[in-house]
């Protein structure tokens, strides 16, 4: 009996959907333990990545109260740094930069505090060569190790070490940009010293007490600190309004800077 045209497209239909379904039922013969492994695999993944960044948030939290605990306990003398010595070395080894970078400061100023310089000085020059470290961090080691030295290094080598930094926008000009002007005062040359004192009165980011120091040293040597005054290109007064060489290392500034971030 022959079809009517409605009952072939049925049939035709039929077929269709059964070629299908046998097309579906190969492709997942052939692949499913395949998709199946790849799903396992991304929610593997997800879920590792969750583990790890709540592992994280947990070191970082342990990290930061075993540092605060040990900058109190360099507060107590010679037996509080004692006492601080294996939490500050524990942190010291950290992953996290941060707060390996403010435990090797730690080390250093309980080393200057019992009197260690040559120890502080060595962890200083570590921190400068920590490439893992921010320049921020190895500019203040530099800086603050080249205050430790400041009475037996020549001038110039002070002026190598830190012009740079004291002419340029980093954080540390200030505290450079001091060193640097006494470096000068010590070759007998107030026309260098006196530019760079200026320099850092007018510096806005330089701690207050740093600026008003630079100003007057400024004024001695004939210049005019005032941020609104005209700048001066004429040369400071003779060598006599300056004071006597030898100059005394400034005051340490540069201390372990402050932990900007938690992890990077």
């Amino acid at each position: 009996m022959a079809l009517s045209p409605n009952d072939g497209e049925t049939f035709l239909k039929e077929v269709d959907d059964e070629l299908r379904r046998e097309q579906i039922s190969n492709f997942f013969t052939r692949y499913g333990w395949w998709i199946i492994g790849g799903v396992v695999a991304i929610l593997a993944g997800v879920g590792g990545w969750l583990w790890w960044s709540g592992h994280q948030a947990q070191a970082r939290e342990a990290a930061g109260e075993s540092l605060i605990a040990a900058v109190g306990q360099l507060g107590g003398g010679t037996r509080g740094a004692a006492a601080a010595r294996p939490q500050i070395d524990a942190l010291a080894g950290s992953s996290i930069e941060g707060y390996r970078a403010s435990a090797l400061f730690a080390r250093a100023a309980s080393q200057i505090q019992a009197g260690d310089n040559r120890g502080a000085i060595a962890t200083l020059r570590g921190i400068e060569g920590d490439q893992g470290l921010d320049q921020v961090y190895r500019d203040a080691a530099m800086i603050r190790r080249t205050q430790l030295e400041f009475d037996g290094l020549q001038p110039a080598e002070v002026i190598r070490r830190l012009g740079t930094i004291a002419t340029g926008d980093s954080a540390w000009a200030g505290a450079a940009g001091e060193m640097v002007g006494a470096a000068h005062l010590k070759m007998n040359r107030p026309d260098l010293a006196g530019p760079v004192f200026v320099r850092v009165a007018r510096n806005e980011t330089a701690p207050e007490t740093m600026r008003q120091r630079a100003s007057m040293m400024a004024a001695s040597l004939g210049l005019d600190p005032d941020p609104n005054a005209p700048h001066s290109t004429a040369p400071a007064r003779p060598a006599a309004a300056a004071p006597a060489a030898p100059v005394a290392a400034p005051a340490a500034n540069a201390q372990a800077p402050a932990t900007r971030e938690k992890a990077r």
